[in-house]
């Protein structure tokens, strides 16, 4: 019970370690978790529904057709223009033209060398617009751009930024989770940026490993929000001015103790976005889309489609990979910075989120918990087979949910580092179970493997359970043997040899009551004792005692001739080794029985002295093996002949005492069946105080069996009881019970 304790203790540290970690939350599982979501997408990505969103882009083709980068602002203006005229809803310009055209004609006047010659050219040059005015006067007609700008983690620059949007709170001020304030910017030249009715922030970052997976919503520079390009395009498309930031604690959303869990959506116009607590929208990644694109160059000669453009709200930008704005996502390499908020005004468009909602995190730590508290108990109690299943169910269960949840509702929940924390609580509570049950295993061997045979030993350590410590009672049959005539053997030798002899006796024996699924109880000098049923259930318990007695008696042949040619050898006298038995079967208590410093797997109680004072016995009734009448009730099979009615020494009830005589084969002998039939009636005429017919009868059975199995001895016991009964009759009532005089 301590072990099984301390593997659930031990398991509970190790999902301790666990949580811990989890709410530590270092890199290493932020990346995990993030790379699950990944494989999410890849394996279900966001189908593309077509929506009024398109990507104009600057592609390798338009930059060969129209010209290199940068273009002249008039380009860039006559491609607003078209894109005006053909309805656009609203259009970002995802580029920060922060330097003047050098192609305008004050820029080329600049480069020119001074001299009369060149006056009137400068003249004529001088009366032209400006390119960067005649892009902003482009800007400014459409009445639906949103500029952009780039903030930095410099200084200045940021000076002529203004918000042309409002911001609405509704909870805990919003640029507290932000997570990073910018110090500077880089701006598109003045009259630029206040042509475009809207300003939004181009930054972007990507995750640990390089990958875009959330889009900021919201910026920061030096404490004034901004909106980024697929916020603000939608606000420009709509016709709203502001948007409304919802944070924790806001009205009907207060958290439990009034945690700062951060941004939970912002609304601009008719349009809900949930977000993430920093104000970052998770991309829902479709893959290179064809029908999304359509290259700038086809809207300047005017051969792209005008349905596709009626309405919508375009981002212009560059897939170029020269131009060095391309990110990657989680399907594809290379994304232009563009497409990146066409698919965010996709979803807000379509409503299609990915969400890890606030309440995440604590769902993950609570299944964690669960997860680990339940494997920990199964562990322990149900064995690592049944719980390798459990936890294996446990966890794909929970990558199920986790699987469902995405696919059905765009929910994001961690299946990695559950299915982390039940291997781990589950390899270490089953690792203490393995070292636990190694270390029973062990003891139970230690315990065992000289008093029980190899076989049955294996068989306890691979059950411990069957083992059943400390005391218990329940049905043995329990075996004394002993060496007849010990002390007058113990004459002819010294101590060596002595000793030897007795070992040569008990090794047989012993190994007799081992092959038969006996405990060896204890050795007592030239004896031994030994049970059966204990500590393994054996329900043939007592044939199985039986066979190994005759089995005893049997051995007693082969070692005597052994003996005798060594005497014959040495020119000593060979006096025979004989044996003597004692069964009996009832209820005992058998456990580990001793003091705290050394003890013995042991059996106690008055059945076991009956089996004693039954060894005993078979020097006085002159025979080998002595059983009581429940042993002899238990078992078939064997040639099992009535002694007597005997009261053994320290008892009060009289017991009926059998010797075993061999298998049953020797039963079918005719003279032996008559010879028993002849002892029943001998037994019932000496009972009956019959002792004419009782004596006579002794004769017949003298002569039937004693030649076989040597009875003579006990035939001439009951010969003298017959004549000292004739001479002191016992009393009228007497039932053929004799008191045993010695133990």
């Amino acid at each position: 019970m301590r072990s099984r304790w301390m593997q659930i203790v031990f398991a509970g540290l190790v999902l301790v370690v666990a949580l811990e970690l989890r709410f530590a939350d270092p890199q290493f599982l932020s990346d995990l978790r993030l790379k699950s979501f990944d494989t999410y997408q890849q394996v279900l990505p966001r189908k593309y529904q077509p929506v009024p969103v398109r990507f104009i882009d600057l592609d390798d083709e338009s930059l060969s057709r129209v010209g290199q980068w940068p273009w002249p602002r008039t380009q860039v203006a006559a491609l607003v223009e078209k894109l005006n005229a053909a309805g656009a809803a609203a259009i970002t310009l995802d580029i920060v033209f922060s330097e003047p055209d050098r192609t305008s004609p004050a820029q080329l006047i600049a480069s020119w060398p001074a001299g009369p010659k060149m006056a009137a050219l400068r003249e004529q040059l001088a009366a032209m617009p400006d390119h960067d005015d005649l892009l902003a006067q482009a800007i400014d007609r459409a009445k639906n751009v949103v500029t952009g700008f780039m903030l930095t983690d410099g200084s200045g620059g940021g000076d002529a930024l203004v918000a042309k949007a409002g911001f609405a709170f509704a909870g805990d001020d919003p640029r507290a989770f932000l997570g990073k304030t910018y110090t500077g910017a880089v701006l598109n030249l003045p009259q630029i940026e206040a042509a475009g009715r809207g300003a939004a922030g181009f930054n972007l970052t990507p995750e640990h490993d390089g990958l875009v997976r959330r889009v900021p919503l919201l910026v920061d520079y030096m404490g004034v929000m901004f909106p980024t390009p697929a916020l603000e395009s939608l606000r420009i498309a709509q016709g709203a001015s502001g948007y409304l930031v919802r944070a924790s604690n806001a009205s009907g959303a207060k958290v439990l103790g009034g945690a700062q869990t951060g941004i939970t959506h912002v609304r601009v116009g008719r349009m809900i976005v949930p977000t993430d607590r920093n104000g970052r929208m998770w991309l829902y990644d479709t893959g290179p889309v064809p029908e999304r694109r359509i290259p700038a160059w086809k809207v300047l000669s005017g051969e792209a489609d005008p349905e596709l453009l009626r309405g919508a709200i375009v981002f212009v930008g560059t897939s170029a990979a020269g131009l060095h704005d391309t990110w990657a996502t989680p399907l594809s390499p290379a994304t232009s910075g563009a497409e990146l908020q066409v698919q965010l005004t996709e979803q807000i468009l379509l409503q299609q989120f990915l969400e890890r909602p606030d309440w995440a995190d604590g769902a993950e730590l609570s299944l964690l918990a669960v997860l680990g508290i339940v494997l920990a108990l199964a562990t322990s109690r149900l064995g690592a087979g049944w719980s390798a299943v459990l936890a294996t169910g446990a966890i794909a269960g929970i990558a199920g949910l986790s699987w469902y949840l995405f696919a059905r509702h765009g929910l994001l929940l961690d299946p990695v580092y559950p299915a982390i924390t039940g291997t781990m609580v589950y390899s270490g509570s089953s690792m203490m179970g393995y070292l636990r049950s190694e270390t029973e295993r062990r003891q139970i061997r230690n315990a065992f493997s000289h008093y029980m045979s190899p076989v049955m030993v294996e068989r306890l350590a691979r059950n411990p359970d069957q083992l059943h410590l400390g005391g218990e009672t329940r049905e043995l049959t329990l075996l004394f043997c002993d060496l007849r005539g010990f002390t007058t053997i113990s004459e002819k030798y010294d101590a060596q040899q002595l000793t030897s002899l007795v070992n040569r006796f008990l090794t047989p024996v012993t190994d007799v009551t081992l092959a038969n699924g006996g405990t060896i109880d204890k050795y007592m000098g030239d004896a031994m004792m030994a049970f059966w049923n204990a500590p393994l259930d054996d329900p043939d318990h007592a044939t199985h005692a039986v066979r190994a007695a005759l089995e005893m008696n049997r051995r007693m042949g082969p070692l005597n001739e052994e003996l005798a040619a060594e005497a014959a050898e040495q020119g000593t006298a060979f006096s025979p080794l004989k044996i003597g038995i004692g069964l009996n079967t009832g209820l005992a208590c058998v456990g580990n029985m001793g003091s705290r410093q050394r003890f013995d797997y042991s059996a106690l109680g008055d059945e076991v002295n009956l089996a004693s004072r039954l060894e005993g016995l078979s020097k006085q009734y002159g025979v080998d093996i002595v059983m009581s009448g429940a042993t002899r009730n238990r078992v078939s099979g064997f040639v099992m002949l009535e002694l007597d009615r005997i009261r053994v020494v320290g008892k009060t009830v009289p017991v009926t005492i059998f010797t075993l005589l061999d298998e049953a084969s020797a039963g079918q002998d005719p003279t032996i069946a008559a010879g028993l039939a002849e002892q029943e009636a001998m037994l019932a005429a000496y009972r009956d105080q019959d002792w004419d017919f009782a004596q006579d009868l002794v004769g017949v059975c003298r002569r039937m069996l004693s030649p076989r199995f040597g009875l003579d001895k006990y035939y001439t016991l009951i010969d003298e009881r017959i004549e000292a009964y004739r001479l002191t009759p016992p009393p009228a009532n007497w039932n053929g019970v004799a008191d045993a005089t010695r133990k």
